[in-house]
């Protein structure tokens, strides 16, 4: 996500069409999503939580930087509805883009279900009954966290990630710097979220994963559509009154 044009946008490239535009929502979805997901089931039991925490941050960092310019590099409902909310990203775009996303997030893990579907024997059984790396909590949480827990994790953490993209895409902050800051913020939420929901501040992400992780999945995915969603509208509507100079002016 690279520095705005103006104060207004999330440095959305307006000689895009709406559908150019969603196109790469839908590709930088599908790298978030397919990065993160696929260390997760593949790779992390070489890797560990660091592993994964790290493929989250590198994921988001190349898409931001391959098709931000294009988007804004949102490739998640809850940073599209808090830039909506603090009136950097036209409301009237927002139902576009979270389609995209979901869509994008979707194509990824189907297409590792399908990498799974033809690997060694009883794979694709054992990433699905360990959920398919979806989010959980109470049993379901990697470290037996509670319903509470979880939701203050993903409100509390999911703010933060926001006021970091709206800081860092302010008019007032050095340019160029805004994907790796982002990156880097994911990384370190991952890094504390993981043990406690499996980390997810994005719907999108949460959405593609219980799509192949089984009815539990599916039965607590409400809690990973409302808490991020919730977290980003607070600090979506926050941002200007608490660090806008001329607002607080």
């Amino acid at each position: 996500m690279a520095k705005p044009v103006a104060d207004a946008e999330i440095d959305v490239d307006t000689s895009a069409s709406l559908p150019q535009r969603v196109t790469a929502e839908i590709f930088g979805t599908f790298l978030l999503v397919g990065g993160v997901i696929g260390t997760a089931l593949f790779s992390s039991p070489n890797t560990g939580l660091l592993g994964v925490a790290l493929a989250v941050g590198l994921a988001v960092l190349a898409g931001a930087y391959a098709v931000g310019h294009i988007s804004g590099g949102h490739f998640n409902p809850a940073v599209t509805l808090g830039a909506a909310a603090s009136g950097r990203f036209a409301w009237k775009d927002t139902p576009y883009y979270i389609v995209g996303q979901i869509i994008g997030g979707a194509l990824a893990t189907t297409v590792l279900f399908v990498i799974a579907s033809n690997g060694p024997s009883g794979m694709l059984a054992g990433f699905q009954a360990d959920g398919f790396a979806s989010n959980g909590y109470g049993d379901h949480s990697p470290g037996g966290f509670g319903l509470i827990s979880v939701i203050v994790t993903e409100v509390v953490l999911t703010a933060v990630f926001l006021y970091v993209i709206l800081g860092v895409t302010d008019r007032r902050s050095a340019t160029g710097f805004a994907p790796l800051a982002i990156g880097l913020t994911l990384t370190l939420l991952h890094l504390v979220a993981i043990p406690v929901s499996n980390a997810s501040f994005n719907p999108a992400r949460s959405i593609a994963t219980a799509i192949y992780g089984g009815g539990d999945a599916l039965l607590q995915l409400w809690v990973f559509i409302v808490a991020p969603i919730v977290g980003a509208l607070i600090a979506g509507f926050t941002y200007s009154a608490l660090f806008d100079s001329k607002k607080s002016a």
